[in-house]
């Protein structure tokens, strides 16, 4: 068994075949979850695992040259939008439509147990080297 890192199999082998300009759409409970991608959800109960505690453990194992979320997150939900910002400077904001429109070019949705609005970010992964 791992010691450290990401335990859930389902996304420990999801992440681990991602490449360079892969989205991952890290949502919300309330998300609306596109065809197509691999979904790994790992909502338990409303609030559990937090965005915040995926978001930190999956930036932990990846690397992301870019993330993309809802304009609407500044004002609906700051906490989320600072966390956000926080991590990704150059954050760039679209449309809550927009960002659904995107979500289907993911080629993994992770499904958080988050319960406030727009805790949604869709982030583009980098390479290593």
């Amino acid at each position: 068994m791992k010691r450290t890192g990401i335990l859930n199999r389902h996304l420990a082998g999801a992440l681990a075949e991602l490449g360079h300009g892969d989205g991952v759409l890290v949502c919300d409970a309330g998300m609306p979850i596109p065809d197509g991608p691999r979904v790994v959800d790992l909502a338990f109960r409303a609030g559990v695992p937090a965005f915040a505690e995926v978001l930190d453990g999956l930036l932990a194992e990846l690397v992301v040259e870019g993330a993309t979320a809802a304009q609407e997150l500044r004002e609906a939900n700051p906490e989320a939008s600072a966390l956000l910002e926080g991590h990704f400077p150059g954050l760039d904001l679209v449309s809550h439509e927009r960002l659904k429109e995107l979500s289907a070019s993911a080629r993994l949705v992770v499904r958080t147990g988050e319960a406030r609005p727009y805790a949604n970010v869709l982030l583009r992964c980098g390479v290593f080297f």
